[in-house]
């Protein structure tokens, strides 16, 4: 794939806040790519200096080969969709759609033809006439993409364009999304704080904390191959407990050796162990490599979530057969279930299920609101 979107060591600064710190990325044609992040994180920000909405500090924004920093968003060969849709009260959807090709002063029969196009694209051919008010978000979403979509941009940014949907809604949506992007070719850089989101959807993804990126790489491989805590517990659950690498494919965890399939490290050098909740198969005590206390069980469908004292530290379980409170149980951990991952600034953070919450929880910092806000 030809590379159409380069940004070449990004800084952009609101105040005393750095939004975002020395970024580069490459963004190419006919991708769907993510940014993914916590709220404050700079997904945002970064995403409106692509569009030209904000200027960096430092930096340079190259589009097919050009530097673009100066020219401003509505002389770029980009759309913007944002979390609230911008329609037009007084249009209707026809109309709305119709917008960016007659301020173009194109002739009828083409702006006919192109806005019949778009609406058989979203599926909305048969409410032309229809006002916006009276179309569910959903709807209303669609019909802000098609009027992003008919002006035919070389790629579209959506920032959170799902946030407002009910779940259900929210994951129709998502495949949709996914449709239009392979239907029409266009590259689509993609902004949520929702992990499932971004891995179901995405050709790419980029993990973005505190205004730096902290993995690209393909869902498969963030999820499976984190490249520190931060990652690791942000996208997915996972048990990250100190451990030990006495030697290659080797890893020492509450004084027990375990295979694993990571090498590379120096001998005995301290690492953050990551151990998925789906990957601990659950055994009878005696046959267990490590022994918990299961402290809570919640049902959760298809399965249960189990919060277990494995020598003080609070592991997460996921699994189809029932333990009950106070029960003791075993853990039996396959090579595969084991990643190994260096020490980082965010070791020791995450990976403790002793307080857990389904929500990521954030320090709330007032410096950063400006920055924020959009997100």
């Amino acid at each position: 794939m030809d590379k159409i979107i380069e940004l070449k060591g990004i800084t952009k600064s609101f105040g005393e806040t750095r939004a975002i710190d020395d970024v580069s990325l490459d963004v190419y044609d006919n991708e769907f790519l993510t940014l993914l992040g916590p709220s404050g994180c700079g997904k945002t920000t970064l995403l409106r200096i692509i569009g030209g909405f904000e200027k960096p500090d430092e930096g340079d924004v190259i589009f097919m080969g050009r530097r673009i920093n100066d020219v401003p968003a509505y002389k770029r060969n980009v759309n913007t969709v944002f979390q609230r849709y911008a329609l037009f009260p007084h249009l209707n959807i026809f109309e709305n759609i119709a917008f960016p090709l007659r301020e173009k002063k194109l002739p009828e029969s083409e702006i006919r033809e192109r806005v019949d196009e778009m609406l058989g694209m979203v599926v909305l051919r048969g409410f032309e006439k229809r006002s916006v008010s009276s179309l569910s978000g959903g709807q209303q979403q669609r019909v802000a993409i098609a009027r992003a979509l008919i002006a035919q941009p070389r790629v579209l940014l959506l920032d959170e364009p799902l946030a407002a949907l009910d779940l259900k809604l929210r994951k129709d949506m998502q495949g949709e999304l996914k449709r239009i992007q392979k239907a029409t070719g266009i590259t689509f850089i993609f902004v949520t704080h929702d992990q499932e989101e971004a891995l179901s959807m995405s050709d790419t993804v980029v993990v973005m904390s505190s205004g730096q990126i902290q993995q690209i790489g393909r869902p498969i491989d963030i999820y499976n191959e984190p490249k520190n805590a931060f990652v690791a517990d942000f996208i997915g659950e996972s048990n990250i407990i100190d451990g030990r690498m006495p030697k290659d494919f080797v890893c020492t965890i509450n004084g027990r050796d375990f295979e694993c399939l990571d090498g590379g490290f120096a001998p005995g050098e301290a690492v953050d162990v990551v151990i998925r909740p789906e990957d601990v198969d659950i055994v009878d005590p005696a046959a267990g490599q490590l022994t918990g206390v299961v402290s809570s069980v919640t049902f959760m469908g298809v399965h249960y979530e189990i919060i277990v004292d494995v020598a003080g530290f609070m592991w997460m379980i996921q699994t189809t057969d029932y333990v009950a409170e106070g029960q003791t149980i075993g853990i039996c951990l396959e090579p595969d279930a084991i990643h190994v991952m260096k020490k980082s600034e965010f070791s020791g953070m995450f990976g403790d299920y002793s307080c857990f919450s389904d929500e990521y929880e954030e320090i709330s910092d007032p410096e950063l609101a400006a920055a924020a806000e959009e997100e």
